[in-house]
């Protein structure tokens, strides 16, 4: 989710703080999906980088068992994807992701992390990019209008998986999970 230092992990303190796991884009698609956010999202609102959340707020205690499943996963080779449209969100817009091989991960890893998960994360999931949120319904379909005319179909692998943690405003990087064999994919 990060460019910089994309595989080493930060200093924060990786116990006492809510975990989350995302699927990492590769860097051509992160840094153009990244623009896109920082273009239009809300500069008082935007915290975060250009990111495919796979789970939220995993408890602290789970760091370990978060750790040994993504390592486990990240032994796989990377999954396929491709950018399959805009998603509306109302107040915002996203870049829909259609994935079956990182679909099927989320499947895997709700069952592995049953007990642990949030409600609205042991739902099938709905890949994507947020570029814009918090905004008037009409600015969202303004971009959702240009990005209609605009947006190409790409397709890419999906780069590693990531652990962060989350300090109560921002997601601090805890450690990039590679998928075995995907070097600098989209360098």
């Amino acid at each position: 989710m990060t460019e910089d230092a994309p595989d080493r992990p930060s200093s924060l303190p990786a116990r006492g703080v809510p975990l989350l796991i995302v699927a990492e884009l590769p860097r051509d698609v992160f840094a153009w999906a990244d623009a896109l956010r920082r273009r239009h999202y809300p500069p008082d609102r935007n915290r975060l980088a250009a990111h495919v959340t796979l789970f939220h707020g995993l408890p602290p205690s789970a760091h370990g068992e978060v750790v040994r499943l993504l390592a486990d996963l990240a032994t796989r080779p990377p999954p396929e994807a491709r950018l399959a449209g805009i998603m509306d969100l109302g107040r915002g817009t996203a870049l829909a992701v259609d994935s079956p091989g990182m679909a099927a991960l989320h499947r895997e890893m709700a069952g592995r992390l049953s007990g642990l998960i949030q409600q609205k994360d042991a739902q099938p999931v709905r890949l994507h990019v947020t570029v814009q949120n918090k905004v008037s319904a009409a600015e969202a379909h303004a971009l959702q209008d240009e990005l209609a005319r605009t947006l190409e179909a790409r397709s890419f692998r999906f780069r590693g998986l990531g652990l962060y943690g989350w300090t109560g405003e921002i997601w601090q990087q805890l450690r990039i999970f590679p998928f075995r064999g995907t070097g600098d994919l989209g360098s």
